[in-house]
């Protein structure tokens, strides 16, 4: 563990943080270490929020914030940093008002960028852990390589439905995150939060999580979570412990990723391939206007029951995708065929389905109901 430089703390700083200087693990060493530590969180979502909130409470100095959203009404309900009045504005903009706010001592860098290979060893370098919340498989990946470069740790964190996992890769004395995921799955395999859903808390346990891992990196107290993946279960409210091990051959740590050049994530990941001449989108106002004119298009929804009832398009039928296969006798298969969902990804499973048994006339609403109530319709519920 590498411990940061010391700095002194003002007496309001002392005043603010008495509850850490009692603590004799802790005390002014390693109050001021905090005070020189700098942190960057990728994200300032779920995960990010917490993390934030508790970070800069705590008097870490310098907090990063790599992020490139704005904050929308769906997210309140888990990414506690934001509230109703920044909805519409930047993500960014919306946490340093906040983290002005709740501890004035500490500085908060903003990076309105969205990391890719030609910056993140740029922004990396200058921090001394990351925080990697991203939402997707492209960023993780890519983090961690630059955090392997760069000799840095990488405090993970994920999320989905009522589990979450968190540890931290360090590929100086442990595995990194490609030790444990060495490819990435398909894209498409795992569904987003959108898709699958998130409990609102769940995110503030995990988040709390990463915090802690940071502040105990910064300080040198405690034991770090190098080589250990905590799995936590919200419904069972139970805690289990892997043990991961370094792999030798692994693509980012071990000697093939020695010298490589970080590579295309998005191409890794199977994000934005270029996709065929009938690739069978279609946008909200596309469908729109065919529906305006009167044109036979039989839409089919292919979310889930109880997202069926949250609000559906008038005139469409109820097929939930995983219940396609048996009742695909419904189905015209020359019929003018819009599937949809939520944001666009199940729909696009089923027409590739639906295509490879047959159906000639498929196409699919891109971004979903998400599209459909922001573009066309306002009236559809939201989610």
């Amino acid at each position: 563990m590498t411990l940061g430089s010391r700095a002194g703390l003002t007496l309001p700083e002392m005043r603010r943080y008495g509850r850490h200087l009692v603590l004799s693990e802790l005390g002014l060493a390693g109050q001021e270490r905090m005070k020189a530590g700098r942190v960057l969180l990728v994200g300032a979502g779920g995960l990010g929020s917490p993390a934030a909130l508790y970070l800069a409470a705590a008097g870490v100095g310098t907090i990063g914030v790599a992020d490139f959203d704005v904050v929308d009404e769906s997210n309140l309900q888990r990414q506690v940093a934001h509230g109703t009045a920044a909805v519409g504005s930047a993500k960014l903009d919306s946490l340093r008002a906040r983290l002005t706010d709740l501890n004035p001592h500490v500085q908060m860098v903003a990076h309105p960028v969205r990391l890719d290979r030609s910056n993140a060893l740029a922004i990396l370098r200058d921090y001394d852990v990351v925080l990697d919340g991203a939402d997707n498989f492209a960023t993780r990946f890519l983090v961690n390589d630059a955090c392997v470069r760069l000799g840095k740790p990488d405090v993970h964190g994920s999320i989905l439905r009522f589990e979450g996992q968190a540890s931290v890769f360090d590929a100086r004395t442990g595995p990194c995150y490609r030790c444990l995921f060495r490819d990435p799955p398909p894209a498409g395999a795992v569904p987003s939060c959108a898709e699958a859903g998130v409990l609102g808390v769940l995110p503030g346990v995990i988040g709390s999580i990463m915090a802690t891992e940071a502040i105990k990196w910064l300080t040198g107290i405690g034991e770090p979570m190098v080589g250990r993946l905590l799995l936590y279960d919200a419904l069972a409210m139970r805690f289990r412990e892997l043990r991961v091990r370094k792999d030798a051959d692994c693509p980012a740590c071990g000697p093939a990723g020695a010298h490589a050049e970080l590579p295309d994530y998005d191409v890794l990941c199977g994000v934005g391939e270029s996709a065929p001449a009938d690739d069978g989108e279609l946008s909200a106002e596309a469908l729109s206007a065919r529906l305006a004119r009167g044109e036979q298009v039989v839409l089919v929804d292919v979310r889930e029951t109880f997202e069926w009832e949250i609000g559906h398009l008038q005139g469409a039928i109820h097929l939930p995708l995983g219940q396609i296969p048996a009742r695909v006798g419904e189905l015209d298969p020359t019929a003018p065929i819009v599937l949809y969902c939520h944001h666009g990804v199940r729909s696009r499973r089923a027409l590739d389905w639906l295509r490879a048994r047959g159906f000639t006339s498929l196409q699919h609403l891109t971004g979903g109901t998400e599209a459909w109530s922001t573009r066309v319709d306002p009236t559809l519920p939201r989610y």
